[in-house]
């Protein structure tokens, strides 16, 4: 494929989201030309009901926004440390099982990839990565009809899509795997739904 232009949606709370990240970012480092926009969106304000309150105007952080807030800083004042950086916020989740509400371990998977956590934790007070989360979750769903993540948007389309499987550190394997969604999703617009009915064991 391609350099092509592609935006994939992220929360770290979704373990499909955990794949299609890890394969993004084994991709890119394999030197894969892409350029991909990396937006935030909230799974838990997908479950508010209408007329109910959004997560970003909650007093108390809704699940899983602190770690997007966290992300939209690293992504935007910290650009060179945000693929080691979104690595470990969803290892923290998927692989270590930790809470991510939790500053402390927010703080640790920062930290431990070389991400000054004060500086970001500081940023988080001023309030702008919160409106910044918002904002772009709400374009998400106004101009795309976002419902969840991974969604993969290019050329005006968006696709939903689940990968089954991780890079385990195999960069070409993962170039392969994004390529074929972006492919799809591009080059394939009357495939509209592929979806197998059994998943392996």
């Amino acid at each position: 494929m391609s350099s092509r232009a592609f935006t994939v949606t992220w929360d770290y709370l979704c373990p499909f989201a955990r794949n299609a990240h890890e394969h993004l970012v084994a991709g890119l480092d394999d030197g894969a030309p892409w350029d991909v926009t990396f937006v935030p969106f909230s799974l838990m304000q997908t479950h508010v009901e209408e007329g109910g309150t959004p997560v970003w105007e909650l007093q108390e952080k809704a699940r899983g926004v602190l770690a997007l807030e966290a992300g939209v800083v690293v992504r935007d004042r910290f650009p060179d440390r945000f693929r080691a950086a979104h690595v470990a916020l969803f290892g923290a989740r998927h692989d270590e099982g930790k809470d991510l509400s939790d500053p402390e371990v927010v703080r640790g998977a920062l930290e431990a990839v070389g991400v000054p956590a004060d500086q970001v934790f500081a940023e988080i007070q001023n309030g702008w990565p919160l409106e910044a989360l918002r904002a772009e979750h709400e374009k998400a769903v106004s101009e795309h009809a976002v419902f969840g993540v991974p969604t993969f948007i290019a050329d005006g389309d968006a696709v939903f899509v689940r990968f089954m499987t991780r890079p385990e550190g195999d960069g070409a394997r993962a170039r392969a795997v994004i390529e074929r969604a972006v492919d799809l999703l591009c080059d394939h617009p009357e495939l509209n739904e592929f979806k197998h009915t059994k998943i392996p064991r």
